[in-house]
């Protein structure tokens, strides 16, 4: 199974903290899914979410004004 590393998935200017943060709200994401549905998971949630990231199933999106000082 192929693990992408966080360099194939970021892009210019996207940070990682917000990929850590997205691929943990993916993955809880899917956890709570499997449970609601009462199916098993073959792979753990945040390597699903790794996955989906790598593969441009979700991509990440930055609010503006995040990380700028306030006046």
């Amino acid at each position: 199974m192929h693990r992408p590393a966080s360099t194939e998935i970021l892009k210019n200017g996207e940070s990682y903290y917000s990929l850590v943060i997205a691929v943990a709200k993916r993955a809880r994401e899917i956890a709570e899914d499997a449970e609601e549905q009462h199916t098993e998971l073959l792979e753990k949630p945040v390597q699903v979410a790794v996955e989906e990231f790598a593969k441009g199933k979700y991509k990440l999106v930055e609010q503006e004004g995040i990380g700028e000082k306030a006046e």
